[in-house]
């Protein structure tokens, strides 16, 4: 089952689609696959925030040099929103502000609106996230209550399927270019409809062709390595 989950390259390193775990961070994962490998060289080719699942693709040894290769592939994720609010990082991470009523907000606008972010466009990224500014993580500006500026960038999004409907829940598959946030395209989905929108969950299910499909979750990771005698580092978790 590994040999199909992961290309070998021993002590070249080696290429892992991992599915991460909600409440790790992406650095979490790639601590873990260091400390399980024995491996002093382990990067990811794509972030995740921490309350989001799914694909990451992660590469050791040799193979880090491949990084580039990923992170301009597309991406597909699949999310769930809620209308009739806001929250400052855009998702859960933050408490619910700015409640207001999505009484009237029927499922043909929701679709309407969800079609005009097709094709290109342009997003600044939240103050809650992995960009640097000033060599700074934006995150850390945020969690001492400082907005900077921020520049927007141009993305693409290919499609925007939506796939239930249920208010205030909506639930939508994205395929779209590396750098663009779900988040924002979300609380940009709930200004359009003026009732505010957050993202509830997100879940990475492709990076170009590889497939959260063949992923492996942590858990059969360190069993993997295990049966083939290879010591892990600690219990399973993020230390």
């Amino acid at each position: 089952m590994m040999d199909q989950r992961r290309e070998r390259g021993s002590e070249e390193g080696e290429i892992l689609l991992v599915d991460k775990p909600k409440g790790w961070t992406s650095f979490d994962v790639v601590h873990k696959v260091r400390n399980v490998l024995r491996m002093k060289k382990a990067g990811h080719a794509g972030t995740l925030d921490p309350l989001a699942t799914g694909l990451l693709i992660v590469c050791t040894g040799k193979r880090t040099r491949d990084i580039g290769m990923f992170m301009g592939l597309e991406k597909e994720y699949e999310a769930e929103m809620c209308l009739g609010g806001e929250t400052a990082s855009f998702d859960c991470e933050t408490p619910v502000v700015n409640l207001k009523s999505t009484e009237g907000i029927a499922a043909d606008q929701i679709k309407k609106v969800f079609a005009e972010f097709v094709g290109w466009s342009t997003q600044i990224p939240p103050m809650w996230s992995a960009a640097k500014v000033r060599g700074r993580r934006l995150y850390a500006y945020a969690r001492r209550g400082e907005d900077v500026e921020r520049k927007p960038r141009e993305v693409h999004i290919r499609s925007l399927e939506v796939l239930a409907i249920d208010v205030p829940v909506v639930k939508f598959r994205m395929v779209c270019s590396k750098g663009t946030y779900v988040r924002t395209l979300v609380h940009d989905v709930g200004s359009k409809l003026g009732c505010g929108a957050y993202l509830t969950g997100l879940v990475r299910t492709k990076i170009g062709d590889y497939s959260l499909h063949d992923a492996v979750t942590i858990e059969q990771l360190v069993s993997a390595y295990r049966m083939q005698g290879i010591p892990t580092a600690g219990k399973l978790g993020a230390s």
